[in-house]
């Protein structure tokens, strides 16, 4: 098929699946589509890079950033502000009901007081700030359960078709190649492999977990989003095999146990949440504790006992001189000297520590690093709380915010603009208005 034509092809595609999980039931704010615009550019690329103004490794490799894509961004920062400001009333609920997350905000704000790059900084927690607000537009909507439900199903049914394009009808732009193999890497909308498997492993539990919830329901509305979201899982699958990231499978497989597990066996019962997720955690840490074990589960996944590089990585980030207590500021160890330094080292050229926890504890120290335990201790115990009012939704985010934190031990997405990170706030926050039944079941 000539790219042209599937180019067409996959538009109609596009608008297809839009209009299958439509509702009218269940109306939602415009402004959802901010952020969806935000998560979409986060996932995949900058806006520049879309539209060919910058190279794909461009703007990793500068300071400064792209002019053109500082003004994107900035202009749906103060749009999402502007429905905040709109939606006062709920949303200083919500910033009441999350004074952790928004003192973790905080904290990384004053971070830049040490930073070696407070510019820099200050650009890169602008787009941090761009996460709080996002996740405050999506959870500020008059229907909270309906727009998170939406938001999630806008994003698979734009990144997945479009990475589907990419990597069989536009290669030069859906593949990355290894600059001494030439191996060739698929990275669809994504600007890399492991990129791909992320969004993939976000948009496969939220389409699973949608087939599953609306599969006890009737309806032709119901029966058109089952087969919307059954497309979109089909192509996750797919994905998933050419991205070919072993701790995207993994995560994926993990999540989609979690569906199913507290979908048909744990009903209304926190106590058994907690019961699966010791032995998920127990499982997890005997892995850690029994090298034999952990051997053979990484090789299980196709890698080996260094995870690719990332163990050596990890023992250099340790030995460098970095404040313990405060880090180095928000988002600036991997800049100057210590980035040189590691470039030079290593043939790959990292720009991460491919772990979330120790890339928080270089960039904010180990007071970072309890900000993180503590949002994730709270964010579980809400969505534990949450199972007693609203099953549905609890397991969606049990599910996401599981994924996250085990996605997490091999790749540093608790930054920037991640969709795992987005996400991952998304699941954490919360959320009084999301746990009433009823909005639930009216939400598409």
């Amino acid at each position: 098929m000539p790219p042209l034509v599937a180019t067409v092809v996959f538009t109609v595609l596009i608008i297809g699946l839009l209009w299958l999980d439509s509702d009218r039931a269940s109306r939602t704010s415009p402004a959802l589509w901010l952020p969806v615009a935000w998560m979409f550019i986060g996932a995949s690329r900058m806006a520049s890079q879309w539209l060919g103004i910058e190279p794909l490794d461009a703007i990793e490799n500068t300071l400064e950033g792209s002019p053109f894509d500082r003004v994107i961004l900035t202009g749906l920062l103060v749009a999402g502000l502007i429905v905040l400001v709109m939606r006062a009333e709920r949303v200083g609920a919500l910033i009441r009901e999350n004074r952790l997350l928004v003192a973790f905000f905080c904290y990384c704000t004053v971070s830049l007081l040490w930073s070696d790059f407070p510019f820099v900084a200050f650009k890169r927690l602008m787009k941090g700030i761009g996460n709080l607000t996002m996740v405050l537009v999506i959870l500020s909507d008059p229907r909270p359960a309906a727009a998170m439900k939406r938001f999630l199903a806008r994003l698979g049914f734009l990144l997945m078709p479009l990475s589907v394009l990419l990597i069989k009808y536009y290669p030069a732009s859906g593949r990355v190649y290894n600059r001494w193999t030439w191996e060739a890497y698929f990275t669809g909308v994504s600007t890399d492999k492991n990129g791909l498997g992320g969004i993939c492993m976000i948009v496969g539990l939220a389409s699973l977990w949608r087939i599953i919830d609306e599969s006890r329901r009737n309806g032709p509305a119901l029966k058109g989003s089952l087969l919307a979201h059954g497309v979109v899982l089909a192509m996750v699958v797919w994905l998933l095999g050419k991205a070919d990231s072993s701790t995207a499978v993994a995560c994926f497989l993990l999540g989609a146990m979690l569906i199913v597990m507290t979908t048909r066996l744990v009903g209304r019962q926190p106590a058994r949440v907690h019961t699966l997720v010791a032995t998920i955690a127990m499982v997890v840490l005997l892995g850690a504790v029994f090298p034999n074990g952990y051997a053979y589960v990484v090789e299980a996944l196709g890698r080996n006992t260094t995870l690719t590089g990332r163990t050596e990585i990890w023992d250099d980030l340790f030995r460098m001189d970095v404040n313990p207590l405060v880090g180095t500021g928000f988002e600036s160890f991997w800049l100057g000297d210590r980035a040189d330094y590691l470039a030079n080292k290593y043939y790959f050229h990292p720009n991460q520590a491919h772990n979330g926890y120790i890339e928080m504890y270089v960039n904010l120290g180990w007071i970072g690093v309890g900000f993180l335990v503590l949002l994730m201790a709270s964010g579980y115990r809400r969505i534990v709380d949450a199972y007693r009012h609203n099953i549905g939704l609890s397991t969606l985010r049990l599910a996401l915010f599981m994924s996250a934190a085990v996605f997490n031990i091999t790749e540093a997405t608790f930054k920037v603009m991640h969709p795992v990170w987005i996400v991952f706030l998304l699941a954490i926050a919360e959320q009084p208005a999301l746990e009433d039944a009823g909005e639930d079941r009216a939400a598409i």
